[in-house]
């Protein structure tokens, strides 16, 4: 009896945190993928775009992380265009990184980013408001990075206008 009910409590145990792990990497797929966001950027005719580029497969091997779509940055929000699109997955954030070439080896956790807010959705135009006082030319790259398993997502060279 006492097996049994040791038995019982393990499998429980496990079958509760396999089924958790499960719904954090599921979630996303089910219930966040078609979500397109449709933010617009305020005042546009009177912001100066300050530089521009596109997102990018940084991992073709990888068919999970993934990402795609223009970029704008103005001298104050980082606008991600009506194209943007990312695979999904948990916790993402965009980050404006200070190295100039980031790929899936960029120690991109130890650099000095500067955090941007979570991912709102994986597909649409999103708008991140950025810290005033910043000098955008040190930071040549948005990135989508994943804090839960400190993964590149999709980074984004900037070109400076």
């Amino acid at each position: 009896m006492k097996k049994i009910l040791i038995s019982l409590f393990i499998g429980t145990l496990l079958g509760g945190a396999g089924g958790f792990a499960l719904g954090i990497f599921l979630y996303p797929y089910i219930f966040l993928s078609d979500i397109v966001a449709k933010e617009q950027v305020v005042n546009v005719a009177q912001k100066k775009i300050i530089a521009a580029g596109k997102f990018i497969h940084a991992n073709p091997s990888d068919p999970i992380h993934h990402g795609k779509g223009a970029v704008t940055v103005y001298n104050d929000a980082v606008h991600l265009n009506a194209d943007f699109e990312v695979g999904p997955g948990p916790a993402y954030h965009v980050y404006l990184v200070p190295i100039d070439t980031v790929t899936p080896d960029t120690a991109v956790e130890k650099a000095m980013f500067v955090d941007l807010g979570r991912l709102r959705a994986f597909k649409g135009s999103q708008v991140y408001d950025i810290p005033p006082g910043m000098d955008l030319k040190k930071y040549p790259n948005v990135v989508i990075w994943c804090e839960h398993f400190s993964v590149l997502i999709s980074p984004a060279k900037l070109e400076f206008k």
